[in-house]
């Protein structure tokens, strides 16, 4: 009797990641405020780079990256030989489980973290493992008490998605000083530009000193870059040897890297991004506060996000319609606490003056 190929069932466990929206449910195309990209745009080194690429369409893109690579070194004082490109940072998460875990291994991570750390475990047959959180934010005690034996990555979004949330460098350190030497600790840094510039080097720092840390980073966020899809990692050389074995040939587009490398000579556009993302944060989260009478708050965020709570009359399904209606597409991620949640990203001075007045229309507020 002829049977069809069978999965492994480990791989049947694994639910297929959901991007945020960019239309309502009646088709109408919205203001994309639900993936976390720069609504700033691009910069305009880099969309020249990109166009002046195109020439180059019928060629294999250099294998190592190896420009890139180089810049990136320049850029944040490190090792070019201690960095490898990816497509994304999704693809070097998935690799490092690939890499360090297996079957029989636990992947830990705390709960409200990235939805990819769960893909990227159960790709490789590793079990997911979700340690306690403290309101939203990372708990590095409740992470260190759920180590065991069988744990051989633990993930850590810095500041996080989808909470927007961030702990301290000192607390970074005290999470790598309490795990095994033999346990991968992986900082996913996406949103670290977001940051104060005083608190982005605490990653790279140690990954600099030992031998079991990996720094991911992306071009997705804060350049403006998710279309091409280019992300990069640091770590001791052996942790980027296993990286470069499994990781795919030429995984990185010549667009990719030449636009990457444009975007990272223009760090004023870097800078202004943040500002500007750090200005209208705070202006969004304030207008939130205001609104606490409603039973909405705010989760304190670091990155270009705020993860909104609906904790009285209105839902986050109310926010949902009234703001698809308005013309925005905003994060609803309905899943144990986020259930009551939004997560937005913050766009243009415009848009999320309109975002505030829809809510506060929502809640019966005068404009």
């Amino acid at each position: 009797m002829t049977r069809a190929p069978a999965p492994k069932p480990y791989i049947l466990g694994i639910h297929a990641y959901v991007p945020g929206k960019a239309t309502a449910d009646d088709g109408r195309a919205l203001i994309k405020l639900s993936a976390n990209e720069n609504l700033l745009g691009t910069s305009t080194a880099a969309l020249s780079a990109l166009a002046k690429s195109r020439a180059q369409a019928a060629s294999y893109p250099d294998l190592d990256s190896a420009v890139l690579r180089q810049s990136l070194a320049d850029v944040h004082g490190l090792d070019a030989d201690r960095i490898v490109c990816g497509t994304g940072s999704d693809e070097l998460l998935n690799l490092a489980a690939q890499g360090f875990a297996g079957a029989g291994d636990e992947v830990l991570f705390s709960r409200h973290s990235f939805a990819v750390y769960d893909i990227a475990a159960r790709r490789c047959g590793a079990q997911p493992v979700e340690a306690d959180d403290s309101d939203f934010t990372a708990d590095v005690s409740a992470i260190l008490a759920a180590v065991t034996d069988r744990t051989r990555v633990v993930f850590l979004a810095n500041p996080n998605n989808p909470t927007g949330t961030w702990i301290a460098p000192e607390e970074v350190a005290r999470l790598h000083a309490g795990l095994p030497a033999n346990v991968l600790l992986v900082l996913d840094e996406a949103y670290s530009e977001y940051c104060r510039p005083a608190y982005q080097s605490v990653g790279f720092d140690l990954a600099a000193a030992h031998d079991n840390v990996l720094v991911t980073r992306t071009f997705s966020k804060i350049y403006g870059l998710a279309a091409e899809r280019v992300g990069w990692a640091t770590g001791a050389p052996a942790l980027i040897d296993v990286l470069n074995r499994i990781r795919g040939p030429f995984n990185v587009t010549v667009s990719g890297q030449k636009a990457a490398l444009a975007a990272l000579s223009d760090q004023s556009f870097v800078t202004a991004s943040r500002e500007h993302n750090t200005a209208e944060r705070a202006r969004f989260a304030d207008a939130i506060a205001a609104l606490g009478n409603h039973g909405l708050s705010a989760v304190p965020s670091e990155a270009n996000f705020v993860l909104v709570r609906f904790d009285g009359d209105v839902s986050a399904a109310d926010a949902l319609r009234s703001l698809n209606q308005a013309g925005y597409a905003v994060r609803h991620i309905p899943v144990g606490a986020l259930s009551n949640c939004l997560r937005i990203t913050i766009g243009k001075s415009a848009d999320m003056a309109r975002v505030t007045a829809t809510l506060r229309e929502l809640c019966g507020e005068t404009a």
